[in-house]
């Protein structure tokens, strides 16, 4: 099969929401992560988060039997963020967290460096990088709990980001440590009408971050209130 071809089915099983088919596909076929990074360009947002959630899902499949294959991709994912690369992949932060989750052991070295790039890029990277960086923090909360401390505060601090899409990262985030009570101390957040791409349940909601908060405070109060 050619390239653009396959590259097409993958999209076609991505839009129909085929993932576990597309992570099968990665068992005969290794470049099925490479082309993944690629549909993460996709102009369609579900195809994007599909994609992303589909690679994590490839590469736990793949490191049955190819697991320095996979260390090679979590590798060259974490170089696409560099300067050196002199690429632009946006999306890296999300795609690492993913891998990351699902493959903790295997990816052992590389699971903190993608539960700090919050903390340790430079602030112009940041304005690309921040909401998939804050994602990658709620992703890989399971595996890399211990290290929360160090990023806590950069997670605080992007409430206030000037892109309405980082507070509501950073507000999703929060809920996904364990902190979403501390939004009951930014009052201001449950007026922010600023929008919010959200992805769950395999497909991308907007959201506004009042929305979101609102959603994250009242689950906050249920749980208290049961326990």
């Amino acid at each position: 099969m050619r390239s653009k071809d396959f590259k097409e089915t993958l999209r076609e099983h991505l839009v129909q929401g085929n993932l576990e088919e597309v992570a099968e596909m990665a068992m005969g076929r290794r470049k099925v992560l490479g082309t993944l990074l690629a549909l993460t360009f996709d102009p369609d947002l579900e195809v994007v988060w599909r994609a992303i959630e589909a690679q994590g899902m490839a590469a736990e499949r793949l490191s049955v039997k190819s697991p320095a294959y996979v260390r090679e991709h979590m590798r060259r994912l974490y170089w696409l963020i560099t300067e050196e690369s002199g690429a632009c992949f946006w999306r890296a932060p999300e795609c690492m967290a993913e891998c990351g989750a699902r493959l903790p052991r295997l990816l052992d070295s590389h699971v903190p460096i993608a539960f700090h790039l919050i903390e340790t890029m430079e602030e112009e990277d940041l304005e690309h990088f921040r909401p998939g960086a804050l994602w990658a923090v709620g992703r890989l909360i399971g595996v890399a709990e211990d290290d929360l401390p160090g990023v806590l505060p950069r997670v605080f601090e992007a409430l206030s980001d000037p892109l309405s899409q980082s507070r509501g990262m950073a507000v999703w985030c929060l809920r996904q440590v364990g902190k979403g009570a501390a939004l009951a101390d930014h009052p201001g957040l449950l007026e922010d009408d600023g929008v919010v791409h959200l992805y769950r349940d395999r497909a991308v909601e907007e959201i506004t971050v009042a929305r979101l908060t609102r959603e994250v405070l009242d689950e906050t109060s249920a749980s208290t209130a049961a326990g």
